[in-house]
């Protein structure tokens, strides 16, 4: 299964980087993380629970960061058992194109392949669920570093709630 999208976010290309590569972000990206520990060097160990179909499973995974071209381009894989249920395992290239100083073409290129009870569910499940998680984490990853999208009423009765790259900078 192969998908790709682009997303255009409201930061410099290389905090769109940083942001990538560091496993907090991950763990807050990813649909069901429980945990994501490691570095770029060594990889992340990760623990996510999803349900796909009838399917709940707790996987339990590495992801690996390669061909880094340092605020351009990144590819990561990742592979995740989940006992009965089966396997997952996929990569994403991701490349950063600036468009402006504080606007970040983001595109992605995923592809996703699954075994064991899983695979069983048939594909038009499996490639629903795989696009649905993909296009979930750079969302996640867009609103964490734009903040959550609001309409101009919300605005004006409330302040503006913050992402958390801003939380973590303390960057208003």
């Amino acid at each position: 299964m192969k998908m790709q999208d682009q997303r255009e976010i409201k930061a410099p290309r290389a905090v769109v980087f940083a942001a990538i590569l560091d496993p907090e972000v991950l763990k807050d990206c990813i649909p069901g993380a429980s945990s994501v520990e490691g570095n770029v060097s060594d990889g992340y160990e990760a623990v996510v629970t999803q349900k796909v179909g009838p399917v709940k499973a707790t996987f339990k995974g590495a992801v690996q960061m390669s061909e880094i071209v340092e605020n351009e381009k990144i590819t990561i894989t990742g592979e995740g058992k989940g006992g009965a249920a089966g396997f997952a395992k996929g990569g994403a290239v991701v490349t950063l194109e600036e468009l402006e100083p504080e606007l970040t073409r983001l595109s992605y290129d995923v592809e996703a392949k699954v075994g064991g009870k899983l695979a069983q569910l048939g594909s038009r499940i499996i490639d629903g669920f795989a696009k649905k998680m993909a296009d979930q984490f750079f969302a996640n990853l867009q609103e964490g570093l734009e903040g959550p999208a609001e309409t101009a009423e919300a605005e004006a009765e409330e302040a503006p709630k913050k992402g958390w790259l801003k939380r973590l900078t303390g960057k208003d």
